[in-house]
């Protein structure tokens, strides 16, 4: 994270003057900043469930050629059982619907909490103008 000290131009626009932070307002960037760390862990599970999502449909794919008669391994907790194609494919088909709802539940939650870190921006950059940074 990249952290800019105002310039001097940025500096005499703001008035120079130090501005009273209030307990409200420090509550408010508390709470931007919980919701920041929240937005980061989001968006890194978003990115492991989709990978997840992307490795079961490249699965999926490769058993489309595999034999009708053959056993194929499935990975059931720590270990692998032989089962017939057609199971498989059942449990894999379950499996990435799983994820998707997975997804979608963290895609709707990433969204909420995007909202509100642009309310709490608003609020903030309306209170204290170019002498606070909300960059992420």
């Amino acid at each position: 994270m990249s952290r800019r000290m105002l310039s001097k131009e940025d500096e005499v626009a703001t008035g120079g003057e130090e501005m009273e932070v209030r307990r409200e307002d420090q509550d408010k960037i508390n709470k931007f900043s919980r919701l920041h760390q929240r937005e980061t862990f989001l968006e890194e599970q978003l990115q492991s469930k989709q990978k997840d999502k992307e490795d079961l449909e490249e699965i999926s794919n490769e058993l489309e050629l595999a034999d009708e008669d053959e056993k194929i391994p499935y990975k059931i907790g720590d270990s692998f059982i032989s089962l017939p194609l057609a199971e498989v494919q059942t449990l894999l088909s379950s499996s990435t619907e799983k994820i998707e709802e997975g997804v979608s539940a963290l895609e709707e939650k990433l969204s909420t909490v995007r909202e509100e870190m642009q309310q709490l921006k608003v609020a903030l950059y309306a209170r204290f103008g170019r002498s606070i940074n909300l960059e992420t």
